[in-house]
Formats: C-alpha cells, sequence, structure tokens
C-alpha cells in the first residue's frame, strides 16, 4: 500500500502554494513533514487527502489514479491542530460516529470503539462529554475518532500545538505506539525539528512550498542536501559564515584556520559557505583545535539548563545554544569556540559540499 504524489502542483490565483512535487510514501510509514509556517505543509497534506485538486500532476493511491476523487470516496482520516469533538455526543458517539456513516454493523462498531478507546487510555470516559475532558483526553478523542475509521492515510496537522508541554510530551510518546498498532501511512506536519526527531521514520522538509530533501530523519537532520534543509531541520536556524579553501587549510577570517582533513581535503580550491548547529558553539575551548569567534552578545535567553546566547559577528547573527545557566553581560565581547568537526561546508549555490565529520560518524 503505497501514496504516490507524481509532479503535484498547486496555484491559487496564480501564486505558487505547492511546486511540483515528487513523494512516495509506503505502507505502515511515519512520515513528517517539518517546514516553517506557509512553507505548504497543510497544502500538501490537503493535496493527499483529496480536499484540494492539484494543478498538475497526478495522486496514486496503491497504484490507482485518485487524483479526481472525493474525499469522502477515499479511505482518509486527517486530524487538525484545532480538534474537533461534537460537544453534545458522549466520548462513545463521537468515536462511532464515522463508523455510523459508513453503515457498519452496531457489534463491530461496538468492538472497534471499544478497542480504540483502550489503545487511547479513553475507556473510563467513555460515557462523558467532550468538555467534561481535559485537553489532551479532548485531542485523543479526536484522534480515536480518526484511528477508528480504519484508514489506510492518517494525517495529523500539527495535532499538538495547541495542547501545554506536559500534554504534548504523553502524546509524543504515544503517537508512534498507536501509529505501530494502526499499519497505516501517517503524515504527522510540525515546525519543531526536536518532534520530528522524536516522532523519527521519515522526514521530509518543506520550504516556500517546496520539498527539499526526503528520507529518514536521521540521515536528513545529520547530512541534510543543502543550506535551506539545514536550516529548516536546526532549532534555532542553523548559522553560517563565509569560508575559503586554500590549499591543505579551510581560512574563516580573523586569521582564523583549520585543516582541510577528511571529506574537506577533496574540496577544491575556492569560496564556500560554513554551517554549524547552534548547539556547537562553546563559551570554553575544549577541542584543541577549537576556532575562536571574537563576536558581541546581543541578548540571552535562560531554559532552565540551558541558556540561549544572541551574538553579532560582524554583522551576521548567530545564536549558540550553552549547556548550563550563563550570567554574561549584554554588549559585551565573548568569544565563542566552534570544534572543526561539527562544520557542514555548501557551495555558494547552497548545495552541500561537505557534511560535518561527526555527521559521518554517527
Amino acid at each position: 500500500m503505497t501514496l504516490q504524489l507524481e509532479g503535484v502542483s498547486k496555484l491559487v490565483e496564480g501564486q505558487t502554494h505547492i511546486h511540483p512535487t515528487d513523494l512516495t510514501l509506503e505502507n505502515g510509514t511515519m512520515n513528517v513533514l517539518l517546514g516553517p509556517t506557509l512553507s505548504g505543509k497543510t497544502s500538501l497534506m490537503r493535496l493527499m487527502a483529496g480536499l484540494d485538486q492539484p494543478s498538475t500532476g497526478r495522486i496514486l493511491w496503491q497504484g490507482e489514479d485518485v487524483t479526481g476523487r472525493r474525499v469522502q470516496d477515499r479511505k482518509v482520516a486527517m486530524v487538525y491542530q484545532q480538534f474537533i469533538n461534537y460537544p453534545s455526543m458522549t466520548v462513545y458517539d463521537n468515536i462511532a460516529s464515522p463508523m455510523k456513516l459508513l453503515g457498519v454493523a452496531r457489534a463491530e462498531i461496538d468492538r472497534r470503539v471499544r478497542e480504540t478507546a483502550e489503545m487511547m487510555k479513553l475507556t473510563p470516559m467513555l460515557d462523558r462529554k467532550p468538555l467534561e475532558l481535559s485537553g489532551g483526553q479532548q485531542q485523543r478523542c479526536a484522534l480515536a475518532r480518526a484511528l477508528v475509521k480504519n484508514a489506510g492515510l492518517v494525517l495529523l496537522d500539527e495535532p499538538l500545538a495547541n495542547l501545554d508541554y506536559k500534554l504534548r510530551e504523553e502524546l509524543r510518546m504515544e503517537i508512534p505506539k498507536i501509529f505501530e498498532a494502526s499499519g497505516a501511512i501517517f503524515v504527522y506536519a510540525t515546525t519543531e525539528p526536536e518532534e520530528a526527531l522524536l516522532l523519527g521514520g521519515h522526514t521530509a522538509t518543506l520550504w516556500e512550498g517546496r520539498v527539499t530533501q526526503f528520507g529518514p530523519t536521521p540521515r536528513v537532520y545529520r547530512q541534510p542536501i543543502d543550506a535551506t534543509t539545514a536550516r529548516v531541520f536546526s532549532d534555532p536556524p542553523m548559522n553560517f559564515l563565509p569560508v575559503a579553501k586554500t590549499g591543505n587549510r579551510l581560512m574563516f577570517g580573523e586569521g582564523q584556520s583549520a585543516p582541510a582533513a577528511g571529506k574537506f581535503a577533496d574540496l577544491a580550491d575556492g569560496r564556500y559557505i560554513a554551517g554549524f548547529r547552534p548547539n556547537h558553539l562553546e563559551i570554553r575551548k575544549h577541542a584543541e583545535d577549537a576556532l575562536g569567534f571574537g563576536t558581541r552578545l546581543g541578548v540571552t535567553e535562560l531554559t532552565g539548563s540551558e541558556t540561549f546566547v544572541h551574538l553579532d559577528h560582524h554583522g551576521e547573527r548567530w545564536v549558540g545554544l550553552i549547556h548550563g545557566v550563563h550570567h554574561l553581560e549584554i554588549g559585551s565581547d565573548l568569544t565563542v569556540w566552534l570544534d572543526p568537526r561539527h562544520i557542514y561546508v555548501f557551495g555558494e549555490d547552497g548545495g552541500l559540499v561537505a557534511p560535518a565529520a561527526y555527521a559521518l560518524a554517527a
């Protein structure tokens, strides 16, 4: 069972919302759509569901062209960020409602409702109304109603965004288990790289209506094919600075250089862009060959166990994520250190030319 998008695009009033996209999702896989707001995640999911028709291309389900087929005639379930339940119905009736519309036998409805409620930890609440539930329980009810349809494709559009931190963490743990039990194709949209990593499976990164990369989540994170993908799959976004390859050295300005070893040794002499993630910046030198960069401290943010530092490096804005709580003076000069093994090198066109050494070893 597969879902295939072949050259699928979407234009609205002359504006391109989704550029031509080829994507194949396999049976029994968790697939994350990762990108910032307005990157095209919801538009792509609506095309998959059949809620919208593509401007070009076609959509195949199990090899059959379903491009023009109504959403009601597809085995699709969708859960939105704003979870929707029927307030006048009990939890039992909410979960049962899609099966009643399909004319499923009463005994079968009862069996599937109770099985799904048990999976979603809703059994004690089946006689309650949705407004008597907590936010997390209401979202579980909406998820149960989607799953009980035995849909082959389940689309989750930022389903946890409106829940508090504790509830999000609980459901993030539960969703992969639910996915394994259902055997459906799951598509999960999120703006958070951390959420994509926690969910695992495969990730498609989106930027301005384009799928920039698709593959196993750890691979897309560690080996982004271009600077745009690296920016999307990093929170805060990846930092960049110009670098030049000269002979057997990488030159970073300020007199800083590093050996062009490993993958870097094969680079032709010329200008490139170096990228590194915020969590790889340090305010103390730990690695013997670490590079030191002079910056000015703009703002600090304490998270409890970590400190975000917003830095100005000769007009370039960097963000560092430093372990521990640090009380630093705003506006002061600050030297930050970077282990060369954490540097990605991109061409001037943004394409990856050399992954970070740590990413290859992981």
